[in-house]
């Protein structure tokens, strides 16, 4: 019955709502801090657009990251269709996001294509690379192919709090709570070439993982916090 409800106009009104002000709530009353590559902050004050990247786990705090460093930029989401994505999905559109429905999972989606799309055009988006079911921190290809289609470079970003609940969920989520210090860890621009061989691509998918690792790993010791470790 609560599935249901959740499915319902209603129920994702609702729900979207209590996210969004809890969320409101533990990001405003958070002190943020701010590590960033000098070059992926150049990219936030220019006009060329940019694919976000960051581990599902580390999803609830990047709309307030939006706020504070990417100003009144428009940045779309892929979300699924899923009762989860859909809940997701009102959350987002609550604090200005747009939403492209669809998944990162086949590469001919037509929401990537859409997403594509939207990036070619000139406007920024944001992806979790192991979403929306994991596993956690192994990224799809998905990401790589929006990329090289749209010819944008992904900029790695984590977050941290001192005061905070990792969930026992699939993705380890950290969930801030409020009144706690945090950071923003932003890493090095990533390009994928539109020429790229499998080779190549394999190296840049070894590295969008590392380095969205060492994001989270930076933040989490900022806040003298344990990282999780991918599954076995």
């Amino acid at each position: 019955m609560l599935r249901r409800f959740l499915s319902s106009p209603l129920g994702l009104r609702i729900a979207s709502a209590l996210i969004a002000t809890y969320v409101r709530l533990a990001a405003r009353t958070t002190r943020w801090g701010l590590v960033g590559d000098d070059r992926a902050l150049a990219l936030f004050g220019g006009d060329a657009p940019f694919i976000l990247a960051f581990w599902h786990g580390r999803l609830l705090a990047m709309p307030e990251f939006r706020r504070r460093c990417l100003g009144n930029r428009r940045v779309a989401v892929l979300s699924s269709t899923h009762r989860d994505g859909l809940v997701s999905a009102a959350t987002m559109r609550r604090y200005g996001l747009d939403v492209i429905p669809g998944s990162s999972r086949r590469g001919g989606s037509q929401g990537l294509r859409r997403l594509v799309a939207w990036v070619r055009d000139g406007r920024s988006a944001a992806i979790t690379p192991d979403g929306p079911r994991g596993p956690r921190m192994r990224a799809r290809a998905g990401v790589l192919m929006l990329a090289r289609l749209a010819d944008a470079p992904i900029v790695p970003v984590a977050f941290s709090t001192t005061r905070g609940r990792s969930l026992g969920s699939w993705d380890r989520m950290l969930l801030p709570l409020p009144f706690g210090r945090g950071v923003f860890v932003i890493g090095s621009p990533i390009r994928v070439p539109r020429d790229a061989d499998d080779d190549a691509v394999a190296r840049l998918h070894a590295e969008l993982e590392a380095a969205l690792t060492a994001a989270m790993i930076a933040a989490d010791r900022a806040c003298g916090r344990d990282s999780p470790s991918p599954p076995p």
